[in-house]
Protein backbone atom coordinates (compact mmCIF):
# COMPACT_ATOMS: atom_id res chain seq x y z
CA UNK A 1 0.00 0.00 0.00
CA UNK A 2 1.37 3.37 -1.03
CA UNK A 3 0.01 6.82 -0.13
CA UNK A 4 1.05 10.06 -1.82
CA UNK A 5 0.02 13.33 -0.22
CA UNK A 6 -0.77 15.86 -2.95
CA UNK A 7 -2.11 18.48 -0.54
CA UNK A 8 -2.78 18.55 3.19
CA UNK A 9 -3.64 22.10 4.23
CA UNK A 10 -6.99 23.62 5.14
CA UNK A 11 -8.89 26.43 3.43
CA UNK A 12 -6.89 28.25 0.75
CA UNK A 13 -3.96 27.05 -1.38
CA UNK A 14 -0.74 29.08 -1.22
CA UNK A 15 2.41 29.21 -3.30
CA UNK A 16 4.00 26.53 -1.12
CA UNK A 17 1.01 24.60 0.27
CA UNK A 18 -1.94 22.83 -1.32
CA UNK A 19 -5.45 21.90 -0.22
CA UNK A 20 -6.55 18.34 0.38
CA UNK A 21 -5.87 15.59 -2.16
CA UNK A 22 -4.26 12.16 -1.88
CA UNK A 23 -3.44 9.22 -4.12
CA UNK A 24 -3.81 5.76 -2.59
CA UNK A 25 -2.18 2.90 -4.49
CA UNK A 26 -3.72 -0.31 -3.14
CA UNK A 27 -3.62 -3.69 -4.88
CA UNK A 28 -2.64 -1.93 -8.13
CA UNK A 29 -5.71 0.33 -7.93
CA UNK A 30 -5.00 4.07 -7.99
CA UNK A 31 -7.65 5.99 -6.03
CA UNK A 32 -7.81 9.79 -5.80
CA UNK A 33 -9.15 10.93 -2.43
CA UNK A 34 -10.47 14.51 -2.48
CA UNK A 35 -9.48 16.92 -5.21
CA UNK A 36 -8.66 20.40 -3.92
CA UNK A 37 -7.68 23.25 -6.20
CA UNK A 38 -4.44 22.51 -8.04
CA UNK A 39 -4.63 18.74 -7.69
CA UNK A 40 -3.76 18.10 -11.34
CA UNK A 41 -0.60 20.20 -10.98
CA UNK A 42 0.39 18.12 -7.96
CA UNK A 43 -0.30 14.92 -9.92
CA UNK A 44 2.19 16.08 -12.54
CA UNK A 45 4.78 17.12 -9.97
CA UNK A 46 4.56 13.70 -8.35
CA UNK A 47 4.71 11.91 -11.73
CA UNK A 48 1.39 10.12 -11.26
CA UNK A 49 -0.26 8.86 -14.45
CA UNK A 50 -3.65 10.48 -14.98
CA UNK A 51 -4.88 7.51 -17.01
CA UNK A 52 -4.59 5.16 -14.02
CA UNK A 53 -7.16 7.13 -12.00
CA UNK A 54 -10.60 5.59 -12.53
CA UNK A 55 -12.24 6.30 -9.15
CA UNK A 56 -12.33 9.60 -7.26
CA UNK A 57 -13.68 9.86 -3.70
CA UNK A 58 -14.89 13.28 -2.51
CA UNK A 59 -15.46 13.68 1.22
CA UNK A 60 -17.64 16.81 1.15
CA UNK A 61 -18.52 19.88 -0.86
CA UNK A 62 -16.32 22.49 0.76
CA UNK A 63 -14.15 24.01 -1.93
CA UNK A 64 -10.78 22.99 -0.53
CA UNK A 65 -11.80 19.37 -1.08
CA UNK A 66 -13.25 19.42 -4.60
CA UNK A 67 -12.54 22.68 -6.49
CA UNK A 68 -9.86 20.86 -8.51
CA UNK A 69 -12.31 18.27 -9.86
CA UNK A 70 -13.73 20.16 -12.86
CA UNK A 71 -10.21 21.11 -13.96
CA UNK A 72 -9.05 17.53 -13.74
CA UNK A 73 -12.05 16.28 -15.71
CA UNK A 74 -11.40 18.93 -18.36
CA UNK A 75 -7.77 17.83 -18.62
CA UNK A 76 -8.87 14.21 -18.98
CA UNK A 77 -10.92 15.34 -21.98
CA UNK A 78 -8.01 17.26 -23.53
CA UNK A 79 -5.81 14.20 -23.13
CA UNK A 80 -8.31 12.12 -25.11
CA UNK A 81 -9.40 9.89 -22.25
CA UNK A 82 -11.87 7.17 -23.31
CA UNK A 83 -12.12 5.01 -20.18
CA UNK A 84 -14.91 5.44 -17.64
CA UNK A 85 -14.42 7.77 -14.67
CA UNK A 86 -16.34 7.22 -11.42
CA UNK A 87 -16.88 10.00 -8.90
CA UNK A 88 -18.10 9.01 -5.43
CA UNK A 89 -19.26 11.97 -3.36
CA UNK A 90 -22.11 13.75 -1.58
CA UNK A 91 -25.44 14.35 -3.26
CA UNK A 92 -25.04 17.53 -5.30
CA UNK A 93 -21.63 16.73 -6.81
CA UNK A 94 -23.28 15.60 -10.07
CA UNK A 95 -25.28 18.84 -10.39
CA UNK A 96 -22.21 21.01 -9.73
CA UNK A 97 -19.98 19.29 -12.27
CA UNK A 98 -22.63 18.82 -14.97
CA UNK A 99 -23.62 22.50 -14.78
CA UNK A 100 -20.03 23.56 -15.40
CA UNK A 101 -19.72 21.14 -18.30
CA UNK A 102 -23.07 22.30 -19.74
CA UNK A 103 -22.37 26.04 -19.57
CA UNK A 104 -18.90 25.60 -21.06
CA UNK A 105 -20.23 23.21 -23.72
CA UNK A 106 -17.47 20.80 -22.73
CA UNK A 107 -19.09 17.40 -22.54
CA UNK A 108 -16.57 14.64 -21.79
CA UNK A 109 -15.39 12.17 -24.38
CA UNK A 110 -15.69 9.37 -21.81
CA UNK A 111 -18.43 8.00 -19.57
CA UNK A 112 -18.63 10.01 -16.36
CA UNK A 113 -20.45 8.17 -13.56
CA UNK A 114 -21.57 9.75 -10.29
CA UNK A 115 -22.22 7.72 -7.16
CA UNK A 116 -23.99 10.28 -5.00
CA UNK A 117 -24.00 9.61 -1.27
CA UNK A 118 -26.50 10.68 1.38
CA UNK A 119 -26.59 7.76 3.82
CA UNK A 120 -25.86 8.65 7.43
CA UNK A 121 -24.55 5.18 8.22
CA UNK A 122 -21.49 3.44 6.78
CA UNK A 123 -22.13 2.01 3.29
CA UNK A 124 -20.05 0.22 0.66
CA UNK A 125 -19.22 2.58 -2.21
CA UNK A 126 -16.79 0.42 -4.19
CA UNK A 127 -15.92 -3.26 -4.32
CA UNK A 128 -14.02 -5.61 -6.59
CA UNK A 129 -12.22 -8.92 -6.09
CA UNK A 130 -9.31 -7.32 -4.21
CA UNK A 131 -10.52 -4.12 -2.52
CA UNK A 132 -13.60 -2.82 -0.70
CA UNK A 133 -14.28 0.82 0.19
CA UNK A 134 -16.78 1.97 2.82
CA UNK A 135 -17.83 5.40 4.01
CA UNK A 136 -17.00 6.70 7.48
CA UNK A 137 -19.77 9.15 8.46
CA UNK A 138 -18.17 12.28 9.92
CA UNK A 139 -19.54 15.32 11.79
CA UNK A 140 -18.82 18.58 10.02
CA UNK A 141 -20.74 21.72 9.06
CA UNK A 142 -22.14 19.97 5.98
CA UNK A 143 -22.69 16.33 5.03
CA UNK A 144 -19.25 14.67 5.10
CA UNK A 145 -17.80 11.18 4.78
CA UNK A 146 -14.41 9.72 5.37
CA UNK A 147 -13.46 6.53 3.54
CA UNK A 148 -12.16 3.16 4.71
CA UNK A 149 -10.09 1.26 2.14
CA UNK A 150 -9.62 -2.44 2.86
CA UNK A 151 -7.68 -5.15 1.08
CA UNK A 152 -9.54 -8.43 0.77
CA UNK A 153 -8.00 -11.65 2.02
CA UNK A 154 -6.02 -13.31 -0.76
CA UNK A 155 -6.05 -17.02 -1.54
CA UNK A 156 -3.58 -19.15 0.36
CA UNK A 157 -0.18 -19.73 -1.29
CA UNK A 158 1.04 -23.17 -2.32
CA UNK A 159 3.93 -24.54 -0.30
CA UNK A 160 5.49 -25.79 -3.52
CA UNK A 161 8.19 -27.92 -1.90
CA UNK A 162 5.73 -29.82 0.28
CA UNK A 163 3.23 -30.21 -2.55
CA UNK A 164 5.97 -31.62 -4.79
CA UNK A 165 7.14 -34.03 -2.09
CA UNK A 166 3.67 -35.63 -2.05
CA UNK A 167 3.52 -35.64 -5.86
CA UNK A 168 0.11 -33.93 -5.81
CA UNK A 169 -1.43 -33.37 -9.23
CA UNK A 170 -1.92 -29.79 -10.47
CA UNK A 171 -5.68 -30.30 -10.67
CA UNK A 172 -5.80 -30.06 -6.86
CA UNK A 173 -3.83 -26.81 -6.60
CA UNK A 174 -6.87 -24.54 -6.58
CA UNK A 175 -8.51 -26.62 -3.84
CA UNK A 176 -5.37 -26.21 -1.77
CA UNK A 177 -5.40 -22.44 -2.33
CA UNK A 178 -9.04 -22.44 -1.23
CA UNK A 179 -8.05 -24.00 2.10
CA UNK A 180 -9.01 -27.62 1.55
CA UNK A 181 -7.15 -30.70 2.81
CA UNK A 182 -6.02 -33.30 0.26
CA UNK A 183 -6.55 -37.07 0.41
CA UNK A 184 -3.76 -39.06 -1.26
CA UNK A 185 -4.30 -42.26 -3.24
CA UNK A 186 -3.12 -44.31 -0.26
CA UNK A 187 -5.81 -42.74 1.94
CA UNK A 188 -3.59 -40.37 3.88
CA UNK A 189 -5.14 -36.93 4.54
CA UNK A 190 -2.67 -34.06 4.25
CA UNK A 191 -3.77 -30.95 6.10
CA UNK A 192 -4.05 -27.68 4.25
CA UNK A 193 -1.79 -26.07 6.83
CA UNK A 194 1.04 -28.29 5.63
CA UNK A 195 0.36 -27.79 1.93
CA UNK A 196 -0.13 -24.02 1.88
CA UNK A 197 1.15 -20.78 3.37
CA UNK A 198 -0.83 -17.97 4.95
CA UNK A 199 -1.50 -15.04 2.60
CA UNK A 200 -0.34 -11.54 3.59
CA UNK A 201 -2.45 -9.93 6.30
CA UNK A 202 -4.89 -7.52 4.56
CA UNK A 203 -4.18 -3.84 5.21
CA UNK A 204 -6.70 -1.09 5.97
CA UNK A 205 -6.42 2.66 5.47
CA UNK A 206 -8.90 5.14 6.98
CA UNK A 207 -9.20 8.70 5.67
CA UNK A 208 -10.99 11.11 8.04
CA UNK A 209 -11.25 14.73 7.02
CA UNK A 210 -13.05 17.05 8.01
CA UNK A 211 -14.68 16.35 11.35
CA UNK A 212 -15.17 17.55 14.87
CA UNK A 213 -13.93 15.16 17.59
CA UNK A 214 -16.29 12.21 17.17
CA UNK A 215 -15.92 8.92 19.03
CA UNK A 216 -18.74 7.41 16.97
CA UNK A 217 -16.22 6.60 14.23
CA UNK A 218 -14.09 4.43 16.52
CA UNK A 219 -15.88 1.10 15.80
CA UNK A 220 -15.46 1.71 12.06
CA UNK A 221 -11.72 2.37 12.23
CA UNK A 222 -10.88 -0.07 15.02
CA UNK A 223 -7.36 -1.52 14.65
CA UNK A 224 -6.75 -0.06 11.17
CA UNK A 225 -3.16 -0.05 9.95
CA UNK A 226 -3.10 3.64 9.01
CA UNK A 227 -5.44 6.44 10.03
CA UNK A 228 -5.29 9.85 8.37
CA UNK A 229 -7.16 12.22 10.66
CA UNK A 230 -7.54 15.94 10.25
CA UNK A 231 -5.74 18.13 12.80
CA UNK A 232 -6.67 21.63 11.72
CA UNK A 233 -5.84 23.26 15.05
CA UNK A 234 -3.70 22.90 18.14
CA UNK A 235 -5.16 22.37 21.60
CA UNK A 236 -4.89 26.10 22.34
CA UNK A 237 -7.59 26.67 19.70
CA UNK A 238 -9.90 23.88 20.88
CA UNK A 239 -12.84 26.31 21.17
CA UNK A 240 -12.33 27.39 17.55
CA UNK A 241 -12.07 23.76 16.46
CA UNK A 242 -15.40 23.04 18.12
CA UNK A 243 -17.03 26.13 16.59
CA UNK A 244 -15.87 25.31 13.05
CA UNK A 245 -16.39 21.55 13.58
CA UNK A 246 -12.76 20.59 13.11
CA UNK A 247 -10.30 18.66 15.31
CA UNK A 248 -7.09 19.42 17.14
CA UNK A 249 -3.92 17.35 16.91
CA UNK A 250 -4.49 16.09 20.44
CA UNK A 251 -8.07 15.07 19.61
CA UNK A 252 -6.91 13.20 16.51
CA UNK A 253 -4.35 11.36 18.64
CA UNK A 254 -7.05 10.52 21.20
CA UNK A 255 -9.21 8.96 18.48
CA UNK A 256 -6.18 6.96 17.27
CA UNK A 257 -5.46 5.75 20.81
CA UNK A 258 -9.04 4.72 21.56
CA UNK A 259 -9.38 2.98 18.17
CA UNK A 260 -6.12 1.08 18.64
CA UNK A 261 -4.79 2.06 15.23
CA UNK A 262 -1.21 1.19 14.33
CA UNK A 263 -0.17 4.49 12.73
CA UNK A 264 -1.65 8.00 12.71
CA UNK A 265 -1.01 10.55 9.97
CA UNK A 266 -1.91 14.14 10.80
CA UNK A 267 -2.99 16.65 8.16
CA UNK A 268 -5.40 19.43 7.10
CA UNK A 269 -3.38 22.02 8.97
CA UNK A 270 -4.62 25.56 9.41
CA UNK A 271 -2.31 27.98 7.61
CA UNK A 272 -2.19 30.16 10.74
CA UNK A 273 0.72 28.04 12.00
CA UNK A 274 4.28 28.57 10.77
CA UNK A 275 5.52 25.03 11.51
CA UNK A 276 3.71 21.71 11.29
CA UNK A 277 6.13 19.97 13.68
CA UNK A 278 4.15 21.44 16.57
CA UNK A 279 1.18 19.27 15.58
CA UNK A 280 3.30 16.14 16.03
CA UNK A 281 4.68 17.37 19.35
CA UNK A 282 1.18 17.87 20.70
CA UNK A 283 -0.15 14.54 19.39
CA UNK A 284 2.81 12.62 20.83
CA UNK A 285 1.61 13.48 24.33
CA UNK A 286 -1.32 11.12 23.67
CA UNK A 287 -0.30 8.60 20.99
CA UNK A 288 3.20 7.34 20.09
CA UNK A 289 3.06 6.54 16.37
CA UNK A 290 2.68 9.87 14.59
CA UNK A 291 3.55 10.85 11.04
CA UNK A 292 3.03 14.27 9.46
CA UNK A 293 1.42 14.64 6.07
CA UNK A 294 3.36 17.02 3.84
CA UNK A 295 2.67 18.04 0.25
CA UNK A 296 4.54 15.62 -1.99
CA UNK A 297 5.36 13.16 0.79
CA UNK A 298 5.04 9.46 0.01
CA UNK A 299 4.28 6.74 2.55
CA UNK A 300 4.78 3.04 1.86
CA UNK A 301 3.24 0.49 4.21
Amino acid sequence: MNLTILGCYAATPRTFTNSTAQILDIKNRLFLIDCGEGTQVQLRKNKIKFSKINHIFISHLHGDHFFGLIGLISTFMLLGRNTDLHVHGPKGIKEIIKLQLKLSNSWPTFNLHFNELEAKESVVVYEDEKVIVRTIPLKHRIYTNGFLFEEKVEARKLNSQVVASYNIDKCYFQNIKNGKDITLDDGRVISNGELSLDPPVPMRYAFCSDTVYNEAIIPLIKDVDILYHESTFLDSEEALASKTMHSTAKQAATIALKAGVKQLILGHYSTRYDKIEIFKEEALTVFPNILLAEDGRNFSF
